[in-house]
């Protein structure tokens, strides 16, 4: 079974979730998984989910933002992807841009390795939640399986959960360890072609549109101007100087509605170059500066 998610933290405690041997190393406080012996967790809901870490793929595109009518592997989704991830690093270090680069035109070929699969006939099981890059994610990958035969499972993140007398409340598939996707498993579906087909044209709506930018509103992806979610940073965000971190920290905080701390960094930066903020004391790290609002 292919596993298919649409941020890296996620498939990364996917890929342990579906590591062959996996054990738990202590070291004081911390928990660790590594290769070893496999064992399930004791936990309710918990376990590991059968196969192996190499049939786990990552399309981490960020479709909820920019131009969607570009291919999802040209350079302008690159670039874009880039810029955002870009703007915390320390200077101008190069290697590491190299670096960040290379990470991103991985997720070309691993959307290559999906459609190997797909040619192969191997059935795809898809994790997906409300978030808008996730369900910008599962409409445009139900776009290109339209047009093969293949299973298609589907398990979405539910808003909530209760679990030891506790109401855990998820806004994306990074916030679930990777001993907790198994538990998931019971809410797993099949998709018919029928659906399939449905969220595909839900894609092309999508496409045809071409927002700036995607929001889930009352459950429905909608597209939305550029700052639509700028009255946050005005909420939070005053006159007396604080370092942008901590600001989008806050903001985070107190509201999950989908997007990440890189976004907030975008917003801040266009209201820089626009004169709403200024920085009062400036960083080579953006994340570190100190700004406020001007009056």
């Amino acid at each position: 079974m292919i596993e298919l998610l649409f941020g890296e933290s996620e498939a990364a405690s996917m890929q342990v979730a579906k590591c062959k041997q996996i054990s738990i190393v202590t070291d004081g406080p911390t928990a660790v998984f590594v290769a070893g012996k496999k064992k399930p967790p004791r936990k309710v809901n918990t376990g590991w989910i059968e196969g192996a870490s190499d049939e786990v793929i990552c399309l981490g595109f960020l479709l909820d933002i920019g131009d969607i009518r570009e291919a999802v592997t040209s350079t302008y989704r690159k670039m874009l992807i880039c810029s955002l991830y870009n703007q915390n690093q320390w200077g101008q270090d190069e290697d590491l841009e190299q670096e960040l680069y290379e990470a991103v035109d991985k997720y070309e070929s691993e959307l290559q390795r999906l459609k190997d699969y797909l040619e192969q006939g191997e059935a795809v099981r898809i994790w997906y939640s409300d978030a808008p890059y996730s369900r910008c994610g599962f409409y445009h990958i139900c776009h290109l399986l339209s047009q093969y035969e293949n299973e298609v499972r589907v398990v979405k993140l539910p808003e909530c959960m209760v679990r030891d007398n506790c109401v855990i409340n998820y806004s994306n598939w990074g916030e679930v360890a990777a001993e907790e996707f198994a538990g998931f498993l019971s809410d797993e579906k099949i998709l018919s072609q029928e659906e399939i087909h449905m969220y595909a044209l839900e894609w092309t709506d999508q496409v045809n549109e071409n927002s700036p930018l995607r929001a889930v509103i009352n459950g429905k992806l909608i597209g939305v101007p550029e700052d639509f979610y700028d009255f946050r940073i005005w909420q939070r965000i005053t006159d007396k100087p604080e370092k942008e971190a901590r600001i989008i920290g806050d903001i985070l905080g107190t509201s999950q509605i989908g997007v990440g701390d890189w976004w907030y960094a975008k917003r801040i930066e266009d209201h820089i170059l626009q004169g709403n903020i200024r920085v009062a004391k400036d960083s080579e790290n953006k994340y570190a500066r100190l700004i406020e609002r001007v009056l």
